[in-house]
């Protein structure tokens, strides 16, 4: 038989839970009216909220935030990131305090630019490579590699294909994507929730980290002074180089949506250049709201390379800052193509 005290204990937790039931079944007395339509809204326009007050109340004063950012009730959007967001109505009226939200979705507000390419040479390159992510290194190229029992992290020849150093990861681990920042490697993997740091001419493991929200791994690149890490989500996260933390994220949105599938990722005249899986083609990214402003369909090359039983998507893209190029394979391809890029 449980003792009076358990008994007690045992109340009042459902007490708790009672009171915690009922406080999240109440209904505001108010909601939150935009002049959005079903939610979208661009950019370029100017946000109009209403309050809607549904028993009439004497209202004493009304904040409103858009994630957190306090702003009025006629509010210009140009300088927020895109994507899903939140807009919250504190309002005080008879000496009380409601809270109310609302959704809101910011769309870019002009379609993406189309790009063609020009193909300048085609190099040699490792057909058996699971390729998750290059990135050219004081005229080197380095690659990293997927697939369980598989994964490898390499420093190459890029005009030979010569494999000038190579570790395998462990068996368990689905290597992804990799950048380059002050002489360290950061490779990531798949669903691991594990990235590894390197000595980028040791090839010398100095470090691991954990993932925070973003809950897989897939792309890395960088501006010198912040990693950008996809997780195959529309969402790129922005990590401290130095702690490794995700501090922030954007959305990655055109004028009519989210795009998924955010994969290997290079970073090209303060722009973030993006693979997206499965597509064969690469998007351009405003890093600082997440707006793709271009596009770039690859999907021909995979016809100009071996045709096989394992090949797989392009995946693979780096700048050379010798050269000004871009460089692009894929997942089991035989050939690096070099190209430049033509605006339509």
């Amino acid at each position: 038989m449980p003792s009076f005290k358990y008994v007690i204990l045992a109340v009042f937790s459902l007490l708790l839970l009672s009171c915690g039931s009922n406080a999240k079944q109440k209904k505001s007395d108010f909601s939150i009216l935009t002049n959005t339509e079903k939610g979208n809204i661009s950019i370029d326009n100017t946000l109009e909220l209403t309050l809607k007050n549904k028993k009439n109340h004497t209202i004493d004063s009304v904040t409103y935030t858009l994630d957190g950012e306090r702003i009025d009730e006629s509010t210009a959007l140009s300088h927020f990131k895109l994507g899903k967001h939140t807009i919250e109505a504190t309002v005080y009226f008879n000496n009380e305090k409601q809270i109310t939200t609302a959704p809101i979705t910011l769309l870019n507000n002009e379609p993406p630019r189309i790009y063609n390419y020009k193909i300048i040479n085609e190099y040699p390159h490792d057909i058996s490579s699971y390729t998750q992510g290059i990135e050219f290194f004081n005229g080197y190229l380095y690659e990293s590699t997927g697939q369980y029992k598989e994964s490898k992290l390499r420093k190459l020849d890029y005009k030979t294909g010569e494999v000038i150093k190579n570790i395998d990861l462990a068996d368990s681990y689905f290597g992804e994507g990799l950048t380059i920042l002050h002489d360290k490697i950061y490779q990531l993997t798949w669903r691991e929730g594990t990235g590894f740091v390197y000595d980028v001419n040791t090839f010398d493991k100095l470090s691991s980290f954990k993932y925070g929200n973003s809950k897989e791994g897939w792309g890395l690149c960088n501006n010198d002074s912040t990693i950008y890490k996809s997780d195959g989500t529309e969402n790129i996260w922005l990590l401290d180089p130095e702690t490794l933390i995700e501090q922030s994220y954007i959305q990655v949105y055109t004028n009519k949506g989210k795009i998924v599938g955010i994969n290997e990722m290079e970073w090209i005249d303060g722009k973030i250049y993006a693979n997206r899986y499965q597509k064969d083609g690469v998007a351009i990214i405003n890093p600082k709201n997440g707006a793709v402003i271009g596009v770039i369909d690859f999907s021909p090359l995979k016809r100009k390379v071996t045709q096989h039983d394992k090949l797989d998507v392009l995946n693979g893209i780096a700048y050379n800052p010798e050269t000004k190029t871009i460089f692009v394979t894929g997942k089991r391809w035989d050939k690096l193509f070099e190209v430049e890029l033509i605006e339509n």
